[in-house]
């Protein structure tokens, strides 16, 4: 694997070889000892052009448990936000001698850039690009839910079968997207609910089903249900009338949540926006695997950058 920068391009076969390594890493963070030297004298390099704590953080801990040397580079302040190009960067950072770069930035293709632009000879990483694609939040995603199901039987295994409701603000989630994307490759069916100004003019495209009412999608018992956040910007956009309507209509209230199966689980991206888009109970109850998610992002993260570093560059996936 020479980059991880978009779920649309991840073969069925690539994605849960990627999954299985993370069951691996999984296994490895049980251990006392919890780090491997597998990348030793390799430097991955945290280069964050909009914050994220929980994302860089992830990634931080993932490449430090698989001993690589880690650089954190915030473009808050820097150079960067005086004016200093991508290009300028990616030069700065094939001189430092980086051998990945996990690269978030506010403008969709961003990584894609970076990858292919000849700048930099790193593997590269898309921790997030503008309203395009966040993989590894679905990748993680994914492993939980098949662990969820599977438990110790998951290696090998897709989501054949699996039924998947995601929330929310579609128009403007990444996590959304790559979601879409990965979860069909996996064999799942994905069903997307939103109010209309909050879905992309045109999802003909895309490989899920489109709906607006949440009661309708919940009633034949999906086996996920996964929340998006609602930002702030969007309750004072004209998106939706006020937050109270968008709870009342579209979040995962005490009273939805009390209709769903027991065994439906409950997913959220973080961070979350209780009373909102979800109910305090709904993200604290059994069926939650939010904290889950949280801990197996670094073990889908160590996969990621074990597979694109441990191996001879520019080696196929």
């Amino acid at each position: 694997m020479r980059h991880l920068l978009s779920t649309k391009e991840l073969s069925r076969d690539d994605a849960i070889a990627l999954l299985d390594v993370a069951e691996d890493m999984a296994a490895v963070q049980e251990r006392e000892m919890k780090k491997l030297p597998t990348l030793r004298g390799r430097t991955v390099v945290n280069l964050f052009f909009e914050d994220s704590t929980r994302t860089r953080i992830s990634f931080e801990a993932a490449a430090k448990r698989l001993s690589a040397d880690v650089i954190n580079f915030s473009a808050k302040g820097s150079s960067v936000s005086k004016g200093e190009s991508l290009k300028d960067t990616a030069q700065t950072l094939q001189a430092m001698g980086a051998d990945g770069v996990v690269i978030r930035h506010h403008a969709s293709g961003a990584p894609q850039t970076l990858a292919m632009s000849g700048w930099i000879d790193a593997g590269v990483v898309n921790a997030g690009d503008g309203t395009h694609e966040h993989p590894t939040q679905a990748l993680l995603d994914a492993f939980t839910i098949r662990r969820r199901l599977h438990g110790a039987t998951s290696r090998g295994r897709g989501l054949d079968g699996v039924h998947v409701v995601i929330v929310g603000d579609i128009l403007h989630s990444r996590v959304a997207r790559s979601n879409v994307w990965l979860l069909t490759t996996l064999g799942a069916t994905v069903e997307l609910v939103a109010p209309p100004t909050l879905l992309p003019v045109d999802t003909t495209a895309w490989p899920a089903r489109v709906g607006y009412d949440l009661d309708a999608s919940l009633a034949g018992g999906p086996d996920v249900v996964m929340m998006l956040r609602i930002q702030a910007e969007r309750m004072h956009a004209a998106f939706f009338p006020n937050s109270r309507e968008y709870a009342r209509t579209w979040g995962l209230d005490d009273a939805r949540f009390d209709r769903l199966p027991p065994t439906t689980m409950v997913m959220h991206p973080g961070p979350m926006n209780r009373g909102l888009e979800i109910a305090a109970r709904a993200a604290d109850s059994p069926q939650s695997t939010v904290r889950e998610q949280v801990a197996n992002g670094v073990s889908v993260r160590m996969a990621a950058l074990y597979l694109l570093l441990s191996g001879e560059r520019g080696d196929a996936a």
